[in-house]
């Protein structure tokens, strides 16, 4: 009888656990986040805040989906290939007066990281020096700041009388390294320092920063579709996301040596390196910061000087009319501070 009772007892404590664990299984809501770009320092916060458990205490298993030269965020969320998408807002923006309604949940990058690239020998010192000039860019999303920045210089893009060449850039420097180009797009924390590495010094160089042009628009945010917010568990869910996701960012910042390890640890293509790495997650690490409400918030004034920006080009707006309010909404940030 006693070895009956100890096996009823083993067989009760076992269904107990089985029950216990199929119950934190439960526990964990399923989210997918959907990059812009490749894995890399530029995302550094998700994948630390996966990997550091940060997630998991949100009671969330998040699947982060790495982006590409063939990957558009707001059509893989538009197809619902994903809850969550890492995008630029001009991007945004323009795909939401398309039909996809997208908003801003969060904007994790707080200054813009864009500039163009410019040979010296080219003979530009100044965005004046631009006509006549061939100019690399990258499209797919990313071209909207630029557009609306020419426009506002009053240059045309387009068309036979066009003041500058616009060159359809490619992932990559080469354009200004075998001078197909006077300029290029890069970004503060990646390609500027691939024309480095390539044998292209500082000093032959000349740099114009969107941030310092009054031009920059606002890029790496969180934005989802309006039916999720319309869902108050998934807007519960989308706190908890965001929560964790600034956690995980603040991390990466403060522990910059351990984020890169990180983010080359999932890197499954083996293409990056640490050196390129270290200096994406320094890059990056500067602009996190500007809000005084906390890393993540969006300050209604840079929404609306985003706008002004995209609507400015009077030949060629980006966007047609001020989206309002409806794009953006602090009720998940609010939810998750």
């Amino acid at each position: 009888m006693k070895t009956l009772k100890t096996l009823l007892t083993g067989s009760v404590a076992g269904i107990a656990l089985g029950l216990a664990a199929m119950g934190s299984s439960q526990a964990a809501d399923a989210l997918t986040l959907q990059l812009k770009w490749v894995t890399q320092a530029q995302f550094a916060g998700y994948y630390v805040a996966k990997e550091k458990g940060f997630y998991d205490e949100a009671g969330l298993d998040v699947t982060i989906k790495a982006g590409g030269p063939d990957i558009n965020p707001s059509q893989v969320i538009a197809g619902g290939g994903a809850d969550v998408v890492v995008d630029w807002m001009p991007s945004a923006l323009a795909t939401r007066e398309k039909g996809v309604p997208l908003v801003n949940i969060a904007q994790i990058f707080q200054q813009s990281g864009m500039m163009l690239t410019c040979r010296k020998d080219s003979g530009i010192k100044t965005p004046a020096d631009f006509k006549g000039h061939t100019l690399g860019v990258w499209f797919g999303g990313n071209e909207y700041p630029f557009l609306s920045w020419m426009s506002t210089l009053g240059y045309k893009t387009e068309g036979p009388d066009a003041d500058i060449t616009v060159l359809k850039q490619g992932f990559n420097v080469d354009p200004i390294l075998q001078k197909q180009a006077s300029c290029v797009s890069t970004m503060t924390y990646n390609e500027y320092w691939q024309i480095l590495d390539a044998g292209l010094p500082a000093d032959e160089l000349i740099t114009f920063k969107y941030q310092d042009q009054n031009v920059a628009t606002l890029e790496d945010g969180l934005y989802t579709l309006e039916k999720s917010l319309a869902d108050p568990a998934m807007v519960d869910k989308l706190a908890r996301f965001v929560k964790a996701s600034v956690k995980g960012w603040e991390y990466a910042a403060a522990n910059q040596p351990e984020a890169v390890e990180i983010v080359l640890d999932n890197d499954t293509t083996g293409a990056q390196t640490e050196e390129h790495q270290a200096r994406m997650m320094q890059e990056v690490a500067k602009l996190l910061a500007g809000s005084d409400k906390g890393m993540g918030y969006l300050a209604p004034e840079d929404f609306k000087r985003t706008v002004e920006v995209l609507m400015g080009a009077e030949s060629a707006p980006v966007i047609t009319k001020d989206p309002g309010d409806a794009a953006w909404t602090h009720a998940v940030y609010d939810k998750a501070m």
